[in-house]
């Protein structure tokens, strides 16, 4: 089974005479937009909103090609000068129509009968409209909107990238080898304590050539976002993140309150686990993802495919069809290399009805959980698929519900069917590790973002600075259950969820989607079958709703503070349960 994705989807090469035919194509639309723009104020309503809309689904379904096959390309090799420059010229393309499509979208905004035009003629659109209509009052004028798109190429996209790039490319030096930082992270699930205590120390080392220019970029990414906050009328960033989130501010303060209350339960499971490994003062970042109990298995990438078919067969047949598709039809790319990113993701290819996913895998159940998470993500872009390309996108807080919920499915299932005192300690202990990075490591991710922003309007950031404010969030958010002595100063640098020009607070979501899928799956559990269409009901809602009407559909109100409760009332049973087995 290959090991790397199949991007022939999209273009067989740089050189395909596709690919230079649609470059040609999107010259021509987004000429044809500022053409409409110029005669926008002359046209009917409904004529205007038709053509408005006939254009932008041309255009985004041209550019969004172009841009996946480009930047999927970089992802897996940073150095591929033809997909950077591929993607700058897109971006310099695109950021030509933000004048155009700001003048358009006011004049359609301040139409007095545009709800009667929705309800004659645009039902399919009224979200996106209507959204359209409500975030009119962010946008500047058309000159200002075209200014900011440019700026931002040499700006915050420039910023994030120089972020990727060094992250890629830096080189950990680890027992005499040099090693990518994806790989020596990697070693942190190693079951040799020896050796996470090393890696962990390569790692730490590897962020020193490369901290100060990365400091620079987070700098100058939350700097431009303040300054763009500020003149757009948002009340802070965070006021931004939650209204393109869709989500109100009361159901980020219920989560966050839940989420408070509970942290020493967590801090509880933390000390537990050190007191195993035989820590005495908590827990060492080194051993935060220790493997506990016996489970020496590894998987090979065929192995991983079975073991996920038979965790969501019994749940949805759509789902594991779709997992089987993945593996089978070169979704993935599977293995850490050099010069590929970090981590993983899912990216949606509405073009093909398909998805690809980067993950670096490494044959741990940690990595079959992992594509579980990932494909989940999949899953989703299965259901809004069925839109129309405008109405695909759905917001951050959502956007984690249905990995999450693969997460949570798959973990249940394993638990199941442990056939031992040890080897359920050790699935119990990986879905709780887990756990905690959605509840402490993103509240502190959450609190170190919030007071990064306090900080830049008046204050450059160096990276010692940056250190001591990570140091300070972690602190707060595992409370005694790490060593203080052994924490990771550099989270900030290593995360490339801080440095989005765009997308500010890409923490919370994960805490969100993480309860609200155990909300979820505690429904299912309770409603049996019943639930699976319900659940592909409220996925599919999710691009053209608010994400308390899409929670609706389910019958939870987001703003509840026990809803949130209940889901970490749930993984406090499961500490207790561990750390009944541990004792």
């Amino acid at each position: 089974m290959p090991n790397e994705w199949d991007l022939s989807i999209l273009y067989r090469g740089f050189d395909d005479p596709a690919l230079k035919t649609d470059l040609e194509t999107l010259d021509s639309l987004i000429a044809a937009s500022a053409e409409l723009a110029g005669k926008a104020g002359e046209m009917g309503h409904r004529e205007l909103i038709r053509a408005y809309l006939d254009l932008s689904e041309k255009t985004a379904e041209t550019a969004s090609k172009l841009y996946e096959y480009a930047s999927l390309h970089f992802s897996t090799n940073t150095g591929d000068t033809e997909a950077a420059s591929l993607t700058g010229r897109l971006m310099d393309k695109l950021s030509g129509t933000a004048a155009s499509d700001a003048r358009i979208k006011s004049l359609i905004a301040g139409f007095e009968d545009l709800d009667a035009l929705i309800e004659s003629d645009f039902e399919e659109y009224a979200y996106l409209l209507r959204s359209m209509r409500r975030e009119s009052r962010y946008l500047l004028d058309d000159a200002r909107e075209e200014l900011f798109a440019r700026m931002s190429i040499s700006g915050a996209s420039a910023w994030e990238d120089l972020q990727s790039s060094l992250t890629s490319s830096v080189k950990a030096k680890y027992r005499g080898e040099e090693i990518t930082l994806s790989a020596v992270r990697n070693l942190a699930y190693d079951p040799d304590p020896a050796v996470r205590k090393d890696a962990y120390e390569a790692e730490l080392a590897c962020y020193e050539p490369i901290r100060e220019a990365v400091a620079f970029a987070l700098n100058s990414i939350k700097l431009q976002t303040i300054t763009e906050c500020s003149l757009r009328g948002y009340d802070s960033p965070l006021d931004k993140a939650l209204k393109n989130s869709r989500m109100k501010r009361e159901t980020l303060d219920a989560l966050i309150a839940a989420m408070e209350e509970y942290l020493p339960k967590f801090w509880q499971y933390l000390r537990a686990k050190a007191k195993t490994l035989g820590h005495e003062n908590g827990l060492p970042w080194y051993d935060l993802f220790a493997p506990m109990g016996k489970s020496d298995r590894t998987f090979t990438i065929d192995e991983a495919k079975e073991t996920l078919l038979s965790f969501f067969t019994p749940f949805d047949a759509d789902l594991a069809g779709m997992i089987r598709r993945a593996f089978e039809e070169n979704w993935i790319d599977f293995w850490p290399r050099e010069g590929k990113v970090g981590g993983a993701f899912d990216a949606g290819v509405p073009s093909a009805k398909q998805s690809r996913v980067l993950t670096n895998f490494g044959g741990s159940f940690s990595d079959v959980i992992t594509l579980a998470h990932e494909l989940g993500h999949a899953f989703h872009d299965q259901q809004v698929f069925s839109h129309s390309l405008l109405n695909q996108d759905y917001t951050m807080p959502v956007a984690e519900t249905a990995s999450t919920f693969n997460e949570v499915v798959a973990n249940n299932a394993a638990r199941a069917m442990a056939s031992s005192k040890e080897e359920k300690i050790n699935l119990l202990e990986s879905e709780l590790m887990d756990a905690c990075q959605i509840i402490c490591d993103i509240y502190s991710r959450y609190l170190f973002e919030t007071a990064v922003f306090e900080n830049r309007s008046e204050e450059f950031m160096n990276a010692d600075r940056l250190c001591e404010l990570m140091l300070e969030a972690q602190k707060k958010a595992y409370g005694d259950g790490l060593d203080p002595d052994c924490l990771h100063p550099y989270m900030w640098l290593c995360k490339g969820h801080y440095y989005s020009g765009s997308l500010s607070f890409y923490n919370f979501p994960y805490a969100f989607g993480g309860l609200f899928a155990r909300g979820l799956y505690a429904k299912y559990k309770a409603e049996g079958a019943s639930f699976v269409p319900v659940y592909k009901k409220l996925l599919h809602a999710t691009s053209v709703n608010d994400v308390e009407d899409t929670a609706f559909i389910a019958g939870i109100d987001l703003t509840d503070k026990a809803f949130w409760e209940a889901g970490l009332a749930s993984m406090a049973e499961e500490i207790d349960e561990l750390c009944a087995l541990l004792a």
